[in-house]
């Protein structure tokens, strides 16, 4: 047979172990992507006009800055699932596989730093009278 156990393949056990853990990681990271962009498209919708100003008021209240740093994380920890997914299928050698997810690794981080510090900055800066 070859498959591993009845018991095996009925929870999704490959010879990895851990099933369809990053399958499922992906659907509930782009489900919250979506449910978030919603609230984003909405909210913009009831603002009184896209000036600096209005903007940076809205985002400083704190539904709005929490809902904006849970998309943020959302959307990289989503890239960076799809892209290391790639790199597993396609990159064959052991150390430019090891180097490729590193670096997909440290951008993601980076970048959701980034992100999440800019949210911050302006969520909780000062206000201009």
């Amino acid at each position: 047979m070859g498959n591993g156990t009845e018991l095996g393949r009925v929870r999704g056990l490959g010879s990895a172990h851990h099933g369809a853990h990053d399958w499922r990681l992906m659907r509930y990271t782009s489900a919250a992507s979506l449910v978030l962009v919603g609230f984003l498209l909405f909210s913009f919708l009831l603002l009184p006009d896209l000036s600096y100003l209005s903007v940076r008021v809205w985002m400083a209240q704190p539904l709005v800055a929490t809902a904006l740093a849970l998309l943020v994380i959302a959307v990289f920890w989503h890239s960076r699932l799809g892209v290391v997914e790639l790199i597993g299928d396609y990159v064959h050698d052991g150390g430019n596989k090891f180097a490729a997810i590193m670096a997909v690794n440290l951008l993601t981080v980076g970048g959701a730093a980034f992100g999440l510090v800019s949210i911050g900055r302006v969520a909780f800066g000062a206000l201009p009278a």
